[in-house]
């Protein structure tokens, strides 16, 4: 044991704190300089905003004031406003919960001729966002749409007497939405499922367990930790939608009134105390869901098996199996095959008051690449879309490389934060950039004039969209990525520096090439996504000449005359172009595209 002396005199004793850090962790010049910039980053475009915005709903008039937040309390319209939000998140992920169990199950334990292409079709819905869908269901399923027509040809419904399916628009926004997510919680089940030590439902059924049970009493308690991610994901994009909310004419939503109040942003405090609301619920949703699964215990002793345990289906099995993913798929290509139908019908008039339109045109379709609104769109949104893919591919090469290949300071806080967007609703995200980038605010007030034009929302919203969309598919690019540095060996990187190379060309030429696939669906996902983003689109694109597509598609389906027709055709090019990517993706990553999605 060392003397009081000796311990003063101890060389690690005498280093300064720098010296200290740096030989307990990775802090070379470079890794500082990128760690830093990176931090740097996320406080200026993530954590700065949501700070704004909790100060703009609290800081009132120079005082701490709760009066908005007791209004959604005390006001009965702002309670309907949550209330309703609420009801939609909680149907939408008990019916994608329902639907997609039994979806998962039949997929991943049974084997039975067309398998791969139903598991490829299952995927579709994905490829389109839910209120483009919208625009075509209303067509089907208005008073005078085409469900109700063929009812009153059947003579089972009168046309004075028709009905309203979707109840003023609440069924239809969870329709639309549990049509479009159930493959998200799909994904997070099957890989859930794939974790589950199939050696444990065998010895079950050696004691004779029906399968049933074994489902009940082995499988399903197993999965629950990868059916709550998805769970909790689906609950937050449907009790965020914007978008579908808007189609439907269902303003009584948290999102829709937040839109709403956007113009008013540096004027009404309450756009700022929803959204706050907004993201204390979605975090109490995670704790919860962390909560509940954290008491309880999951593991299991047998891991590293290479197969899920599968059984031939017979023949009553195959029947159910083909009747149930039959009818699912029918049903979830309603939406694509609406707005498809719509694109096509000339005017009005033609499919008013009947089953199918009387007569199809390809006239819109050649709107869209000429109109004013719908070809600059589609411009900005692939210009939006590169610029964004390009920057979540630098934030996300950076960050994975540090996680797996540095020691550092804060890991698992960097990692966190990287992955943070992917539970923030874009409302909140968007209207944090609205106010917090406005020339109003403290961070913007004393810049230069042409620099504060270039960076506000009002004036040019091009920068923030670029890096909004960049910040909230950044956990699909970082997914990626960290996967592929996980399962690449260090050793090459090793030998490569070991022969002279610098960090920085080793992972340029080692390390990024052997990766290139995990890099190649990452972008691709990033991209697609960000061709159709929905909140950050219609919140910050306030000028014709910087809309994007879903701005564009939104503003047309407002608009009389052949308005919806033009939209429904540029959302049947945005969908063209997310299928691509979509294959793409799925090409490349294969089975483990559930992964992405998974917090």
């Amino acid at each position: 044991m060392l003397n009081p002396q000796e311990e003063t005199d101890h060389p690690l004793n005498n280093l300064s704190l720098i010296d200290k850090l740096k030989r307990k962790y990775d802090l070379t010049p470079s890794v500082t300089l990128i760690l830093g910039l990176t931090t740097l980053f996320f406080v200026i475009f993530l954590i700065y905003p949501l700070l704004y915005v909790f100060k703009e709903a609290f800081w009132i008039n120079n005082r701490f004031d709760l009066t908005y937040f007791k209004l959604m309390i005390t006001d009965p319209n702002k309670r309907e406003l949550v209330i309703n939000s609420f009801n939609i998140g909680v149907m939408v992920t008990l019916i994608t919960s329902v639907i997609s169990l039994p979806l998962a199950y039949f997929l991943t334990r049974f084997r039975y001729p067309g398998r791969n292409l139903l598991r490829s079709v299952i995927l579709i819905p994905m490829i389109m966002p839910p209120f483009v869908g919208a625009i075509g269901m209303q067509q089907f399923f208005g008073n005078y749409g085409s469900i109700n027509m063929f009812l009153v040809k059947l003579g089972l419904m009168d046309m004075e007497n028709t009905i309203d399916w979707f109840e003023g628009g609440f069924w239809g926004v969870v329709l639309l939405s549990t049509l479009h997510l159930y493959p998200i919680m799909y994904l997070n089940i099957v890989a859930a499922l794939s974790n589950v030590d199939p050696s444990l439902e065998e010895a079950a059924e050696n004691l004779g367990a029906s399968r049933f049970k074994i489902f009940r009493s082995i499988t399903l308690p197993l999965m629950m930790p990868g059916y709550f991610a998805g769970a909790i994901l689906v609950f937050i994009w449907s009790f965020t939608d914007l978008g579908t909310p808007l189609i439907f004419n269902y303003n009584d939503v948290i999102a829709v009134e937040i839109f709403n109040l956007v113009s008013e942003a540096n004027l009404n405090p309450m756009g700022y105390a929803l959204v706050v609301l907004v993201i204390v619920l979605t975090a109490f949703a995670f704790y919860v869901s962390k909560k509940w699964t954290g008491t309880k215990h999951y593991e299991m002793l047998g891991r590293g098996h290479v197969t899920t345990r599968e059984t031939d289906a017979n023949l009553t099995m195959r029947t159910v199996i083909y009747l149930f993913i039959g009818g699912l798929t029918f049903i979830a290509l309603l939406p694509h095959i609406s707005v498809i139908l719509v694109s096509l019908t000339p005017d009005a008039g033609e499919w008013y008051q009947r089953i199918l339109p009387q007569s199809i045109t390809l006239k819109h379709y050649g709107e869209v690449f000429t109109h004013s609104v719908t070809f600059p769109s589609i411009l900005n949104s692939l210009k939006y879309s590169i610029c964004s893919t390009l920057l979540a591919l630098l934030l996300g090469v950076a960050i994975a490389y540090l996680l797996t290949r540095k020691r550092l300071p804060f890991q698992n806080l960097l990692d966190a934060v990287a992955m943070l967007p992917l539970a923030l609703p874009g409302v909140a995200i968007a209207f944090g950039y609205m106010g917090s980038f406005s020339d109003t605010s403290l961070l913007l007030r004393h810049l230069p004039d042409g620099l504060i034009e270039m960076i506000d929302p009002r004036h040019n919203p091009t920068f923030l969209l670029i890096t909004g969309y960049a910040v909230r598919r950044l956990p699909y690019m970082l997914r990626s990525i960290y996967a592929g540095f996980q399962q690449t060996s260090i050793t090459y990187e090793e030998a490569s520096q070991n022969m002279g190379a610098t960090p920085i060309r080793t992972l340029y030429k080692i390390t990024l090439p052997l990766v290139f696939a995990n890099i190649l669906a990452g972008a691709i996902l990033v991209f697609s996504f960000s061709m159709l983003e929905v909140s950050e689109s219609l919140i910050l694109a306030q000028q014709e000449k910087h809309y994007p597509i879903t701005k564009a598609i939104w503003v047309l389906s407002q608009r009389l005359g052949e308005g919806p027709y033009i939209a429904s055709a540029l959302g049947v090019v945005g969908m063209v172009i997310l299928i691509a990517c979509l294959l793409g993706a799925g090409r490349v990553l294969g089975g483990k595209l559930g992964e992405i999605f998974r917090i």
